[in-house]
């Protein structure tokens, strides 16, 4: 199966702090891939260099067979057409209600009338449950509905590929295990592909097809795998550690 993410010998930094080194690994089309690790290992920097944020040091990120490093111009919005991301805490346009979040994209990126983006925006809300919430303020919002609102917005140009950060984060068991179904349904009605930062596990255990996990003083991927797989074989104790929140485990936590 050809990879629909592929990155190759990424490494990154903020001045002389050396964050990831020699980072590879590849995702495959429909698959829900989790990035893991203690806090500080570098999962969101991570992600912030695979949607092109950031550039790296060294390196090259390729989104459906194409290098968002070295891209440019047309070619760069071409890449970020085909793919969608929920910052952690939602980042919606406190100003705006939850139909001219997703618009605002629409009118970014397409020459679709207002009545079409209008049309497309009711669309993805109500595929995250929230049609009824379309004029509201994302301060009317819960913390779990302003996660599915950035998730709404996140699909406007239908992508290819969602990037989630943390999206499970500062909410409570029942509404991150809503947000953990949403993510699956989405999975299998439209077939996306899934990458997503947590360390949250439960989370982890319910979506994932396959995790990789980075270590803070490795600077680099200590273990890939199915999660239960990592829990029960892995050959690294401070693997099966972290994923039996065992309390002398050695991972790297800030």
């Amino acid at each position: 199966m050809k990879s629909i993410i592929r990155v190759e010998d990424l490494t990154v930094a903020y001045g002389d702090n050396v964050i990831l080194e020699d980072i590879n690994f590849e995702v495959n089309p429909g698959e829900i891939f989790v990035v893991l690790g203690g806090s500080g290992c570098g999962k969101s920097t991570l992600l912030k260099h695979m949607i092109s944020l950031h550039e790296p040091v060294k390196g090259r990120i390729f989104i459906d067979g194409m290098d968002i490093v070295s891209a440019e111009g047309s070619e760069l919005l071409d890449i970020l057409r085909r793919i969608g991301v929920m910052y952690q805490h939602g980042a919606l346009f406190g100003s705006m209600n939850l139909l001219d979040n997703i618009c605002l994209v629409l009118e970014e990126f397409t020459d679709l009338s207002r009545d079409a983006m209008e049309m497309i925006a009711l669309m993805k809300l109500n595929i995250v449950g929230l049609a009824d919430s379309a004029y509201k303020m994302p301060s009317e919002l819960s913390g779990g509905m302003k996660k599915r609102a950035a998730i709404a917005r996140a699909m406007a140009l239908d992508p290819k590929i969602l990037f989630l950060d943390e999206p499970s984060a500062g909410l409570d068991p029942i509404t991150s295990a809503q947000v953990d179904e949403l993510i699956l349904k989405l999975s299998q009605n439209l077939t996306m592909t899934f990458v997503i930062v947590t360390h949250e596990l439960p989370s982890i255990f319910t979506v994932a097809d396959r995790v990789i996990m980075l270590d803070k003083n490795a600077k680099t991927i200590i273990a890939t795998g199915k999660p239960d797989e990592l829990r029960d074989q892995s050959d690294n104790p401070w693997v099966r550690q972290f994923f039996n929140r065992q309390a002398n485990a050695k991972i790297s936590e800030s």
